[in-house]
């Protein structure tokens, strides 16, 4: 099948950061194989799309996040984090079956999809179930068994020959669309050696680590408190970091501690509205970006958040850090959006394949209705992507070259029956 977009303005987010106009983007099976001006002749393609009036760029990498707790959205809200974990969200993830994970994953991609994700990370429990609705679903997404070692020795282990099994059985289904990682939940609920034995399991498998890191200044206190070092120096020491790996937060870092990131090309997702809400702080984005690291975008869990449209996200990190540090200049719209795309990419390890939109890369593509008041006028694309668009917006998206939203009719999954399923699942909980 060969599909072409054409009249349409492209948003490329390649090296040139190339902004198109009266441009199309063709795809054949699950390949970009043309960008640039609309050819006059279109006899050669199957399917011609008319993409006037649309911003087509790439889909958003949401690089962080727990799905399923989509279940507990608006439930403690306005606690202090420690509290509301320990207090509210295990307590009641402790009674999740794999039916809740399943109709939990459903209903948070229904949202992503709707709002321009066409890739995400999930860390959680039960993942076979997120897998399979993410095959069912047709996104991308690179998934891992969150593991927390709060337990016996004997639950510890059957916890890390699951993530294990997990890992090795869904790494390259689906053609490719989902690949698997390890992931010790933080330092502070996994022990130096249970990180260990994870860590071993990611170098046989070949699996990049995803971690919680720094995400408060109390766990950053009770690091240096058990093991006399920071959690950086903590993960460094054990050689977490020798693997490609992925943290999430990253909120309190010091000079040293980014430099030490930057080493060993550590890649963070930047979980920004969710640090808010739970005060957990400002990551030093424009530091880090400073010196190189890959900083990437992620929602964390719609329980925290409290939602999974990414295009707050990207408003956001354009105009907080510019607050915070008096610069009109710390995170660029340009930038922002590669750490909704191509960075995105990067920091999953998968650069190579989706992120921006170009011939040979995986056609991972959304498109925007731009026949708004709020676009217009149509000065600059990009700044109206970031600062003035929202997700909703979004009215077309493909993924690996199939349509799994069409003019804004979700085609893989069953929205009406994804939230009486919620609403019935959250009602079985105690």
């Amino acid at each position: 099948m060969k599909t072409i977009i054409t009249n349409a303005t492209i948003i490329t987010v390649n090296d040139q950061d190339e902004v198109l106009t009266n441009a199309a983007i063709a795809f054949e099976g699950d390949t970009i194989t043309y960008v640039g001006p609309t050819p006059e002749d279109l006899s050669g393609y199957d399917e011609v799309v008319d993409g006037r009036n649309k911003y087509v760029l790439p889909g958003l990498v949401n690089t962080h996040g727990h799905v399923a707790m989509s279940l507990l959205r608006g439930y403690a809200d306005d606690v202090p984090l420690q509290e509301w974990l320990e207090n509210h969200m295990w307590p009641k993830e402790a009674q999740f079956t794999p039916e809740h994970v399943k109709w939990g994953t459903n209903i948070s991609m229904i949202e992503m999809i709707r709002t321009g994700t066409t890739t995400f990370v999930d860390m959680y429990d039960h993942m076979d179930e997120v897998a399979k609705a993410t095959v069912e679903a047709g996104m991308r997404a690179r998934l891992c068994r969150g593991v927390i070692g709060f337990c016996s020795d004997e639950e510890r282990k059957a916890k890390l020959d699951e993530a294990t099994r997990f890992a090795r059985e869904w790494n390259g289904e689906a053609g490719g669309r989902i690949t698997t990682m390890m992931s010790p939940h933080a330092p502070y609920t996994c022990t130096p050696d249970y990180i260990t034995q994870i860590l071993e399991k990611a170098v046989e498998l070949d699996l990049p680590m995803h971690i919680h890191m720094s995400e408060t200044a109390w766990e950053v206190a009770q690091n240096e408190k058990d093991y006399g070092v920071r959690p950086v120096a903590h993960l460094e020491n054990l050689g977490v970091f020798n693997r490609p790996t992925l943290v999430a937060h990253a909120v309190h870092l010091t000079d040293e501690e980014i430099d030490i990131l930057a080493k060993y090309d550590v890649k963070v997702s930047h979980n920004i509205v969710s640090n808010l809400k739970l005060a957990s702080g400002v990551a030093r984005v424009p530091q880090m970006l400073a010196k190189g690291v890959t900083v990437s975008l992620g929602t964390d869990s719609s329980a925290s958040n409290n939602n999974l449209n990414l295009f707050e996200e990207l408003k956001l990190v354009a105009i907080l850090h510019k607050g915070v540090n008096f610069d009109p200049l710390a995170v660029p719209a340009t930038e922002a959006l590669r750490m909704a795309t191509r960075y995105g990419a990067d920091a999953l390890f998968q650069a190579d394949k989706f992120g921006s939109l170009e011939v040979g890369k995986q056609a991972d593509i959304i498109m925007m209705d731009t026949m708004q008041a709020h676009l217009h006028p149509a000065h600059d694309p990009v700044s109206h992507i970031v600062y003035a668009a929202n997700g909703r917006d979004v009215s077309d998206s493909i993924v690996a070259g199939k349509f799994i939203m069409r003019k804004g009719e979700l085609l893989t999954v069953d929205e009406e029956k994804a939230i009486f399923e919620v609403n019935r699942m959250f009602g079985q909980l105690t």
